[in-house]
C-alpha cells in the first residue's frame, strides 16, 4: 500500500542523512499516517489519513 495520505495526498519526501562529518548518504522522511474510518465518499471507510489532516479537523472520524 502507498505512503500517502487520502485526503491531502501528502508522500515521502527525499533528503540526505548528514553525518558530523559532513557525509551525505540518501533517506526518506516518512508522514505521519493514520489507519481511521472516516466518511469517505459518503460511506465510513477505514483509509491512511496523515496527523495534520485529524488535527485541523479536515476529516470526521465515524464513531
Amino acid at each position: 500500500m502507498a505512503q500517502r495520505c487520502v485526503i491531502c495526498g501528502k508522500g515521502p519526501q527525499y533528503g540526505h542523512s548528514v553525518s558530523h562529518s559532513d557525509r551525505k548518504t540518501k533517506r526518506r522522511f516518512m508522514p505521519n499516517l493514520q489507519r481511521v474510518r472516516i466518511m469517505y465518499q459518503g460511506r465510513p471507510r477505514r483509509v491512511r489519513v496523515c496527523t495534520t489532516c485529524l488535527k485541523t479537523g479536515r476529516v470526521q472520524r465515524v464513531v
